[in-house]
């Protein structure tokens, strides 16, 4: 018998699987709880049973004739995403929808700038932008659950195809007011016991720590921000100051002269902003289109529009 339930509504149903949780998989699919739930509602009627069993203020849980039914429909799922990309060259059109993840901070700092570019002559594409940290980047790679991933390279995306898009030097931000603000560059040792804001995600903490460990001693961490957006907020209170790489590119982050931003004079590794995706060589025209775009974008904007650089590096930063 042929089902009645749509592609649409079993990737519902799976990603509510796979967070149990129907308020989470709202939020990760960007659509309304109630899409959700009237798709839970379908495939059990389709299936004739219960694929969840709800528990009053615990959530939900899979049952195992859901886990059979889920396993069915990620199948069908995976071979709708081979498909589409099999015959993704026929066309010059963009995927509707367009699913993109990246490195949480570039959602608001880099990603849409492009966009505008990049669906400027595509008015009717709906953009799904997934934010999260490099492990979910990778999850929902494998997953086909995204086209592709902007972020940044790391050892935990290496089984993926990487095309660079530019380098990126850290550099020091920090309040107005504070006395190395009137220095020209900033010396890792001279921020070494200073009051620190730490940018607190998995890939970049650990990156940070280990280069005070290597030139000087350790920061007082006095903040820790888990996003991009409450560092800055913490710096511009007095907080403490930061490493950081890349700086706002559109006004959702106002700075209003309560950040300055200094180069490094250390030689510090510079971060390298990546396009990851699973086609390798045989990449469909859109994400050629994108990538194209996106080095376009740096190259009119210039370095400086997106970066703090020492004049005394002579490295380059676009490829």
């Amino acid at each position: 018998m042929r089902s009645r339930l749509t592609l649409r509504q079993l990737r519902y149903v799976c990603e509510v699987a796979r967070l149990q949780n129907v308020l989470a998989a709202s939020r990760a699919l960007g659509i309304s709880t109630s899409s959700i739930l009237a798709a839970i509602d379908a495939a059990e009627h389709e299936a004739g049973t219960r694929i969840f069993n709800r528990f009053p203020a615990k959530g939900i849980r899979i049952t195992p004739a859901g886990s059979r039914f889920v396993a069915a429909a990620a199948r069908l799922l995976a071979a709708e995403t081979e498909f589409a990309r099999a015959t993704s060259d026929i066309s010059a059109r963009i995927p509707d929808p367009l699913r993109i993840g990246c490195f949480e901070p570039l959602g608001t700092l880099l990603l849409p700038s492009v966009l505008r570019r990049f669906t400027a002559n595509e008015a009717d594409v709906e953009i799904v932008v997934r934010e999260g940290d490099q492990s979910e980047l990778r999850d929902w790679l494998s997953a086909g659950e995204i086209e592709f991933a902007v972020l940044y390279e790391g050892d935990i995306i290496a089984p993926f195809d990487r095309t660079p898009i530019c380098l990126v030097p850290p550099h020091v931000a920090m309040h107005p007011d504070d006395p190395l603000a009137r220095q020209e560059a900033i010396r890792i040792e001279d921020i070494a016991r200073r009051p620190f804001v730490l940018l607190d995600q998995p890939e970049i903490a650990p990156q940070l720590l280990a280069i005070f460990r290597l030139i000087a001693e350790a920061p007082q961490i006095s903040f820790r921000a888990r996003t991009y957006g409450a560092a800055l907020a913490a710096i511009s209170e007095g907080f403490g100051l930061s490493i950081l790489n890349l700086r706002p590119l559109t006004p959702i982050y106002a700075e209003q002269g309560a950040i300055v931003r200094k180069p490094i004079v250390d030689d510090l590794p510079f971060a390298k902003l990546v396009v990851a995706d699973t086609y390798g060589a045989e990449k469909p025209y859109f994400l050629q289109s994108f990538i194209a775009t996106f080095r376009k974008y740096l190259a009119e904007i210039g370095t400086d529009g997106f970066a703090v650089r020492n004049p005394g590096h002579k490295k380059d930063l676009l490829f």
